[in-house]
């Protein structure tokens, strides 16, 4: 009947020519600094002045105004949900960074860990009052030596270097409590986080790369080569190699890798920063495995900055349990306690690394994460994470280029070859992908692929989801193939900010606001 209605279809008009006098394009609200919207004139509440109380600050007293910016509380909310609205979240599409990225957070995770008995224990309350906070952590502790079938867990690391400090500890004193002090050279393959050189360092050892092959893995012959030359009284500690590796590999030659190094007499460090791709499938002790950092942020829920700092719990087997760090949670009849002195079984501990017992809101998270999914659960996300990865890899193989030959771990990685000759570069693409309406993925990592492109899905993405991510980032390649430069060059056009100086602002941030020189009018 009637056709001459409102448009059915947005008008084709390019948003970014078009002005307005607020600055706003409809939905995409503008925002200034908070400094420019508010002024120190104004404020959202009003205390009473303080009367007929002495000062204490000695004469360091504050002489004049402080200057921050007063909003009222609807302007205060609204600017803080603005901002909100420029970020882009899990919340709102595919996140594909990859590598120590958990995407994935239950909202029922949330709820756990906010729960008052969690949230608002206190570190120095009696043992006999947070009974069921010790009980949390020691069955967490139980599902982590479980799933990695090793005998002992310390809960207290804070993040994923610091397990590895954990680790490589114990490694040390295990060594000096042998008589084994000379030990101080780890072996490190090029394929390996880049925290653990520094953590190796940091611990006292020396470090002593080794490269990779030219499927992305360990090289073999070299390794070898080590071992052979250090001799009967060698100096190798051990080795510390991530599995799966950097480039999203499976270590395949890992059991023989497990045997050279204890045939010295070192000790296995793996880097558990990837258990998201073998959890329920493969147990790092059954690998030779001697000690492992695992991320629960990333391997089981939280993701980073997700409402706290992390968490690096890190097992350790057989033979460096003794020397795990305090405190640890032990159950005694029916009730449970913390051993925090170095005494009696724990008289081998190489001390203390934290001042309390770790972070409750990640263990009440990661231990909801799994036993929400129980351990068929967590097997069937492994293998989701995995397949979606794959999934990537193969459906875009004909546009870009997999760094390596076959299938990959839970990460699918490209090289830069298939931007050969078409004047865009890795950095121009990822921009490009903001257009599109991704974040970017992991660029230029890990260092041993030139151009690296790094994506991992995780298992919490539908095929519906991945169907769309895939198709824009074929769009995009063929653009880049077919000389489409300038679309690269200048992107992003629908960020808030456009493309930004990134060497002029790593080298010369401004950290600090400061007001015009015309304060008046500032404040106006």
């Amino acid at each position: 009947m009637k056709n001459q209605g409102r448009p059915t279809a947005p008008v084709a008009v390019n948003m970014n020519e078009r002005e307005t006098v607020s600055g706003s394009k409809g939905l995409q609200q503008t925002e200034p600094l908070i400094f420019e919207v508010g002024t120190p004139r104004r404020t959202g509440i009003d205390f009473p002045k303080p009367k007929g109380r002495a000062t204490r600050l000695g004469g360091q007293e504050r002489e004049g105004e402080i200057g921050l910016p007063g909003l009222s509380e609807p302007e205060t909310l609204r600017h803080y949900v603005r901002l909100s609205q420029k970020n882009y979240a899990i919340d709102l599409g595919v996140y594909p960074l990859g590598s120590c990225t958990m995407k994935h957070n239950p909202r029922l995770n949330e709820k756990v860990a906010r729960m008052p008995g969690f949230a608002d224990v206190h570190p120095l309350q009696p043992q006999s009052t947070v009974q069921g906070a010790l009980e949390l952590m020691h069955e967490l502790s139980h599902w982590l030596m479980t799933l990695c079938n090793m005998p002992a867990v310390a809960l207290t690391p804070k993040a994923g270097a610091h397990g590895e400090l954990c680790g490589m500890m114990a490694i040390r004193a295990r060594l000096d409590a042998d008589g084994a002090s000379h030990k101080r050279r780890v072996l490190v393959p090029e394929s390996a986080h880049g925290t653990n050189p520094a953590t190796a360092v940091q611990c006292g050892f020396t470090v002593d790369e080794i490269p990779a092959n030219s499927g992305g893995r360990v090289d073999m012959e070299a390794l070898r080569a080590k071992i052979s030359e250090s001799g009967e009284n060698s100096d190798i500690a051990g080795i510390m190699l991530t599995n799966p590796n950097t480039c999203g590999l499976f270590e395949s030659d890992i059991i023989e890798i497990a045997d050279l190094i204890h045939g010295v007499g070192g000790y296995f460090y793996c880097d558990g920063a990837n258990f998201n791709a073998l959890v329920g499938r493969v147990r790092p002790g059954d690998l030779g495995v001697d000690a492992m950092h695992i991320n629960l942020h990333k391997t089981f829920s939280t993701p980073h900055g997700g409402g706290g700092p992390g968490s690096g719990p890190t097992v350790l087997s057989d033979a460096l349990k003794d020397y795990a760090p305090l405190p640890y949670v032990v159950k005694d009849g029916e009730q449970f306690k913390l051993v925090e002195t170095a005494k009696g079984a724990a008289s081998d501990s190489f001390g203390r690394m934290c001042a309390f017992h770790g972070q409750m809101g990640m263990y009440s998270r990661a231990l909801t994460y799994m036993m929400s999914h129980g351990s068929d659960g967590l097997k069937q996300a492994t293998e989701d994470a995995v397949l979606n990865a794959n999934y990537i890899q193969a459906s875009l193989s004909d546009v870009m280029t997999p760094a390596f030959e076959g299938t990959c771990m839970h990460e699918a990685l490209f090289d830069d070859r298939f931007l050969k000759d078409t004047g865009v570069e890795t950095l121009d693409f990822a921009k490009a992908m903001i257009d599109e309406g991704y974040h970017p993925m992991t660029m230029y990592f890990p260092l041993v692929v030139h151009g690296a492109m790094l994506i991992e899905p995780t298992e919490s993405e539908s095929k519906g989801e991945l169907d769309r991510f895939i198709s824009s980032m074929r769009s995009l390649a063929l653009r880049a193939k077919a000389g489409m430069v300038e679309s690269f060059k200048n992107a992003p056009v629908y960020a808030p900010l456009r493309r930004l100086d990134e060497t002029r602002a790593a080298r010369k941030p401004i950290l600090r606001w400061t007001p015009p020189a015309d304060e008046a009018q500032a404040a106006e």
